[in-house]
């Protein structure tokens, strides 16, 4: 056989071969690779989730002089750098998490997130 087949040899190899062009077997039924195509092992990260890590809700602060300090008794007050209502400032380990507000769930205080930070949980470095 030469390199070059004539419209009537390649009908005749289609024919023979009992080859269809109209009608492809499913992909389904295509026989399995003898050896199979290497893939990157899927990492197991469950363990991460075991490891405690210490969540706080930071209200507000204020710089004050320790002769304040001092001086603070049952009935003092001490002025916030939050407005009320603002959302409060969720830490992670003492790092930036997200805002969140207060909201009472069967009658124990909890955190309702209204914002993550924007670095997620690479963030979380204090």
């Amino acid at each position: 056989m030469t390199g070059h087949l004539s419209n009537s040899d390649l009908d005749t190899l289609i024919s023979d071969a009992d080859l269809s062009l109209n009608d492809p077997e499913p992909l389904a039924s295509l026989p399995e690779p003898a050896e199979p195509q290497q893939r990157l092992p899927q990492q197991d990260l469950s363990f991460f989730g075991k490891i405690p890590v210490h969540v706080t809700l930071e209200v507000g602060s204020s710089e004050v002089t320790l002769q304040d300090l001092m001086s603070v008794d049952v009935h003092s007050v001490i002025a916030l750098d939050k407005l009320a209502g603002e959302p409060l400032d969720v830490k992670v380990n003492g790092a930036p998490f997200a805002k969140a507000e207060v909201v009472v769930l069967n009658g124990n205080y909890g955190l309702r997130i209204v914002e993550l930070n924007s670095n997620g949980l690479s963030g979380l470095k204090p």
